[in-house]
């Protein structure tokens, strides 16, 4: 039997080279992800001993971003998207815009093309969604106001990168480039009419189609009660319409994976398709991060060691800037420019497609190509650290700048409660913090026994339409004293955490006992050890989702085989 075969050594030595390298690094008190990227260089092309198949590590490496991609749709709804479509699409257009020009700056100040400059500079202005949901999940905020707009704007960001992947062949004539495309036979308007009419067919066939066909299909298979059919079901879903949408409409794996995911959101199953591809996701992520190293070449940090520094000043300094001015431009407090700064400050798969295909059309040179490699590893690699930096930075900021105090707290139209809210709402009430899937349900069940309640919620958008309600709602995060203070916490009856953020839970706690010594503090958590320390600090009556959902179903069990009472 020939063991000589590619695609099991390129696994093989992927996986068991990660994990080792991935478990020092851990050790050494560095994301795992480090590792990874180390482990990609080692068995990459540009290193001796073992060399991997770089084509199949590509491939599997698509499989992990599908996988991926397709599992923060099943946790990212459409409302959630539309929720922050003031600041991602706008934000995202003008940070890659500004990224890109900061890319043909230095291209230019190197004396090469404005083709290549255009490439160049396309190819620093977006950043991974992988490398992105990665850190989001890591620090727990992947589901908050914050994380939401972070994962909204690269969404955007790689709607219009899909634009340009199939613009650039039809521009690459006018550019200056060396090889023809067969499409850039065609005018550019009908190309650009052609590119925008395939990316809404798609979107709106899975609007319109897939959120009632997926659904239904899952119900289906899960009423077989197979465990491995729904596993495959889930898995054949996400490969394949992000196949399909690649194949039919042009669309990339990512962005149809994660539409696929959104879509399937609507399901009653979503959460058990989310925790039975967990393992598969983990898997092939790891395998993306090992295909970025393999294609790096060490020597460009020798040859080019200044062009390098330059390339990744751009990307950790240059776009953090950029996204951290307009998101502050756009009124968001300070916080939430931070979190967007650092999720930006890295390139990642999209990079890699824009500098190949420039590439190959004739218009960026080999040494870009390089340097675009160089930026995305040292940048992925510093990505979990410029994170780790954000907190202590906010906190250091906050304290010596009275201009970032200011910043935290933007003059919000939604900040406060109207004057002429009843007095109902002002005292005796219950302050409400989230209006997610949790907080909504709250907040219906109040309003049907006629309790009065505030909301206090991050996304203004979602306070603007309360307020149209006639719900009384407040726009800030809870764990600012002020928003609590405008919600009348003082006098209120009970504060109830419904917020999946449990970062300022203590914060809001010791917000409102300080304010209101009596009040009663009501919270939930989606984390056992999280739940156990909160209640053994008692900061209040903490409800974690598994154990409540445990002793409903015993309650119902024991209420039904409870014996008949004596006549």
């Amino acid at each position: 039997m020939d063991h000589n075969v590619s695609l099991i050594t390129t696994i093989a030595a992927g996986f068991g080279l990660a994990l080792i390298l991935g478990f020092v690094a851990v050790r050494l008190k560095l994301p795992a992800l480090v590792g990874y990227l180390l482990a990609g260089v080692l068995i990459g092309p540009a290193t001796p001993g073992f060399v991997a198949d770089v084509g199949i590590a590509a491939q599997l490496s698509e499989i992990g971003v599908m996988l991926l991609m397709f599992g923060v749709g099943l946790h990212f709804s459409l409302d959630d998207l539309l929720a922050v479509k003031r600041i991602a699409l706008p934000g995202a257009v003008l940070q890659m815009s500004l990224a890109t020009v900061l890319g043909m700056g230095m291209a230019w100040w190197w004396d090469w093309s404005p083709g290549a400059g255009l490439v160049f500079g396309l190819s620093l202005s977006c950043a991974s969604t992988v490398v992105l949901i990665k850190a989001l999940e890591a620090r727990g905020i992947l589901e908050t106001m914050n994380g939401r707009i972070a994962v909204g704007w690269l969404v955007v960001e790689d709607i219009v990168t899909v634009l340009v992947l199939v613009l650039l062949p039809a521009l690459a004539g006018i550019l200056g480039g060396t090889v023809a495309s067969a499409r850039s036979a065609a005018p550019l308007w009908q190309t650009i009419a052609l590119t925008l009419l395939q990316v809404g067919a798609f979107i709106a066939l899975m609007l319109m189609v897939g959120r009632r066909v997926l659904p239904w299909m899952l119900s289906q298979v899960a009423a077989t009660g197979s465990r491995e059919l729904f596993t495959l079901s889930v898995v054949a879903a996400a490969i394949g319409i992000a196949f399909g949408s690649a194949q039919l409409f042009g669309v990339s794996f990512a962005l149809g994976a994660f539409f696929a995911g959104m879509v399937m959101r609507e399901s009653e199953f979503s959460h058990r398709a989310a925790e039975e591809s967990l393992p598969l996701r983990d898997a092939f992520s790891v395998l993306f991060f090992v295909s970025v190293g393999m294609l790096f070449d060490p020597a460009v940090l020798v040859q080019e060691p200044v062009r390098v520094l330059a390339v990744v000043a751009i990307i950790i300094i240059g776009k953090s800037i950029a996204a951290m001015a307009l998101v502050l431009a756009f009124r968001y407090p300070l916080n939430t420019a931070l979190t967007v700064a650092a999720s930006l400050s890295q390139i990642g798969e999209f990079s890699f497609i824009l500098a190949g295909l420039g590439q190959s059309l004739g218009l960026l040179p080999v040494e870009g190509m390089s340097l675009v490699l160089a930026g995305a590893l040292i940048s992925i690699a510093l990505n979990p650290f410029v994170f780790a930096a954000v907190a202590p930075f906010s906190r250091w900021v906050l304290q010596r700048s009275e201009l970032a105090r200011q910043l935290e707290r933007r003059e919000d139209p939604f900040a406060e409660l109207p004057v002429n809210t009843e007095r109902k709402y002002l005292e005796g009430q219950v302050v409400l913090v989230g209006y997610g899937r949790v907080g909504r349900r709250i907040a219906t069940a109040l309003s049907e026994r006629g309790i009065p309640y505030v909301v206090a919620e991050q996304n203004r958008e979602r306070v603007e339409q309360l307020r149209k309600n006639g719900v009384a709602a407040v726009s800030g995060n809870a764990a600012d004293s002020a928003v609590l203070i405008q919600a009348h916490i003082a006098e209120a009856a009970m504060l109830v955490i419904a917020t999946p953020d449990s970062v300022g839970v203590r914060q809001m706690a010791e917000t409102a006992r300080a304010l209101n010594p009596g009040i009663e503090v009501v919270l939930r958590t989606h984390s056992e050890d999280e739940s156990q320390l909160l209640r053994n600090e008692r900061v209040g009556t903490v409800f974690f989702g598994e154990e409540e959902l445990a002793k409903g179903m015993t309650h119902h069990v024991l209420q039904r085989f409870a014996p008949a009472s004596p006549t």
